[in-house]
């Protein structure tokens, strides 16, 4: 039995709280890596506190899991202790069905199996990196480069992936124009992804705080969407806008800044039902769409990708020697106060 050391909540409304957890016994495909860095997505926040659906309680939540191997099961191939290892939104699925054959495990017909507030196939409940360790089968658990640093790598493990996936189906790159809307921690990773790949790139967002640092990510400009001039000056000129914001957003007008066969794609999610004109999308054969993360193969693409780079996430780390840490920095994050994203220092749980 492996035993790990964990932050969890006991329900919506409950504080963090330390506690430990049975992990069960090493499977044979199974992989038991120490984790050094989890990150704190902001769908942590979400599911801790039943904002989605009804959650399974207790509840440890984390699925940017970064660390090392410590101990892999009896026909484990594709790692080995002491090797670097991450963890990102899920640890199964069917593995039968024609998106898992394709390596779509994101998209699994059957549902794949979130790393936290999910359950195997079995009934069990999944829990995540919150923790000092983790066992996942080998199949779901990707390979962090070497010069990639453990802290700024958790992140990519969700955010890194939801960005950069839409952002390679959109065929973002040179000759084409891509605005990021919204520059928080989904933001700047796509400002960096949209860069890196050679696309003409800019934010689309309200804080001119934050144009020097779009700039220092790869943006050519930051264009403030609370402008009204902005949708004159800016209209007919994307070729894709990434929102990646988690508020209600004018869809029609940010259609119009979209050139003829322009795309909308979302990532983030609004609190309520969005509404627009079908004529924003037919008079110039425009389509809004949406993204969620990728498969195994994907997210390791993804990580090689960043590496080649020098892509990785801005971080805050969080010491978790006290729980309430963890209240505070979901706080923070609820009043946008993070630079860009928090990681909790797995070692203080």
């Amino acid at each position: 039995m492996t035993q790990s050391r964990v932050l969890l909540t006991q329900s919506p409304t409950s504080n963090f709280e330390k506690s430990t957890i049975e992990r069960g016994e090493l499977g044979a495909h199974d992989v038991l890596i120490d984790i050094d860095f989890s990150g704190i997505c902001h769908s942590d926040l979400h599911q801790a506190r039943n904002e989605w659906f009804e959650g399974i309680f207790p509840m440890v939540p984390g699925h940017e899991i970064a660390g090392h191997v410590s101990a892999v099961g009896s026909a484990v191939t594709k790692f080995k202790v002491g090797d670097r290892a991450g963890v990102g939104t899920m640890v199964g699925s069917c593995g039968e069905c024609e998106y898992c054959k394709a390596g779509r495990q994101n998209v699994c017909l059957k549902g794949n199996v979130q790393t936290y507030n999910g359950r195997y196939y079995d009934g069990r409940p999944t829990f995540g990196g919150y923790s000092s360790s983790i066992a996942v089968n080998e199949d779901f658990v990707l390979s962090i480069p070497a010069n990639l640093s453990m802290d700024a790598a958790a992140p990519l493990l969700c955010a890194g992936i939801t960005v950069y996936a839409p952002l390679k189906r959109w065929a973002a790159g040179p000759g084409k124009r891509v605005a990021i809307m919204g520059m928080g921690g989904l933001g700047h990773l796509g400002v960096k992804f949209a860069a890196a790949f050679g696309a003409e790139t800019y934010v689309l967002g309200t804080s001119p705080a934050k144009a020097e640092d779009a700039k220092s990510f790869g943006a050519t400009g930051y264009i403030l969407v609370n402008d009204e001039a902005t949708f004159e000056k800016y209209h007919n000129f994307f070729d894709i806008v990434l929102n990646t914001t988690s508020s209600n957003i004018a869809v029609d007008k940010i259609l119009g800044l979209l050139r003829v066969g322009g795309s909308l794609v979302n990532v983030g999610l609004p609190p309520a039902d969005e509404h627009f004109n079908p004529f924003s999308l037919i008079a110039s054969m425009k389509s809004i769409s949406g993204s969620n993360t990728g498969g195994i193969a994907e997210t390791q693409a993804m990580l090689d990708f960043c590496a080649e780079h020098s892509i990785a996430a801005e971080v805050e780390i969080v010491d978790a020697t006290e729980a309430s840490a963890i209240d505070r920095a979901y706080d923070r994050m609820l009043h946008s106060d993070v630079r860009y994203r928090f990681v909790i220092d797995a070692k203080t749980i």
